[in-house]
């Protein structure tokens, strides 16, 4: 194997490990130093991924993680987000063939953010300096080269995302949120990862809304449209995901303190009439009991399914939603 990056890269290129960006060459000396820092079994199976079905050993993931750039204390989160992405109602398999974008998005709480040097304030999605891109990575790199997606071959994705290169990897603002973090909502405090099948980003912008109320609905309506794979009739149930800035999390948090309120705002608003999907949808829509007392067609079945976390710069203005692929559930592990 070639020792220098770019004689490495053309190689890898070559056999099919590469992303079309540098990488470095996984030496057994660079592999054990990640192992080190789990003090792991390199034969310790992570998990068994699809499409291939090959179990990822812990010795196969740390070599992405090297050749992706990732940092040696990044294997606990990677190992354990890895794990979580394996979860039968993660649906995994689903998500590498599908012909959506969707890629699993990786929420980090916990002290572990500042120790990775997760972004969690401005730029947290991408362009913000730290660990995130890298870790991320190594996760892309992982399904490719351990679990065979391949783009036209093992994956139909229509227009694929950035995020299937850098991954999506970001914190939660725990110091600047009124509500708890994330995955202690979700029985799993302290240092976790919450991963979640994403189709991307949708920016929200509002500069008139000044009360909670106002920016729960401004967000809230612009999550519905009808595109949205959540209206899609072959999807059984939909999660959606929301970011807030501190700014608005401030707002908002003083109006309402309870964190299922706020989902529940954001789920009431997210619906659309039922006259707003074109005819031949309609019955599909009806058959399936989606059409509330209104005539309206909720994004999500419940405000269960709508995850509310805050991160972002203060410049406020701005909210981000993640919309989900579908069926696929979202899950949390600890950090170990």
């Amino acid at each position: 194997m070639p020792a220098g990056t770019a004689e490495f890269s053309r190689y890898a290129r070559t056999a099919g490990w590469s992303d079309g960006l540098p990488l470095i060459p996984p030496t057994p000396e660079r592999v054990h130093e990640f192992l080190a820092a789990v003090d792991g079994d390199p034969d310790e199976v992570v998990a068994e991924l699809p499409p291939s079905g090959a179990p990822c050993t812990l010795a196969g993931l740390a070599a992405n993680a090297v050749m992706a750039g990732a940092p040696p204390a990044s294997l606990p989160l990677l190992r354990s987000a890895l794990a979580a992405m394996a979860e039968p109602a993660f649906d995994l398999h689903a998500l590498n063939a599908t012909t959506g974008s969707v890629v699993p998005a990786v929420v980090v709480n916990g002290k572990v953010r500042h120790e990775l040097e997760i972004p969690f304030g401005p730029g947290c999605l991408g362009g913000a300096d730290g660990g995130a891109p890298s870790i991320g990575r190594a996760l892309r790199l992982t399904m490719r080269n351990i679990a065979g997606q391949r783009v036209g071959v093992t994956s139909q994705s229509v227009y694929g995302t950035p995020g299937r290169v850098a991954g999506i990897v970001f914190g939660e603002w725990e110091e600047r949120s009124p509500w708890a973090p994330l995955a202690e909502r979700r029985g799993v405090p302290g240092d976790a990862v919450t991963v979640y099948g994403a189709m991307g980003t949708v920016n929200i912008c509002d500069i008139a809304a000044s009360t909670g109320s106002e920016l729960l609905e401004i967000i809230g309506k612009s999550m519905a449209y009808p595109g949205a794979n959540g209206f899609l009739t072959s999807t059984v149930f939909s999660e959606v995901m929301v970011a807030v800035n501190p700014v608005w999390a401030d707002i908002i948090g003083r109006e309402f303190p309870d964190i299922t309120d706020v989902a529940a705002r954001l789920w009431n608003h997210a619906a659309l009439p039922l006259d707003q999907f074109p005819s031949t949808h309609r019955g599909p829509i009806e058959a399936l009991g989606r059409v509330d007392h209104q005539g309206l067609v909720h994004l999500a079945d419940s405000p269960d399914d709508v995850i509310v976390l805050t991160a972002g710069g203060l410049g406020g203005l701005h909210a981000a939603v993640l919309h989900s692929w579908g069926a696929t559930r979202s899950q949390t592990r600890a950090v170990r």
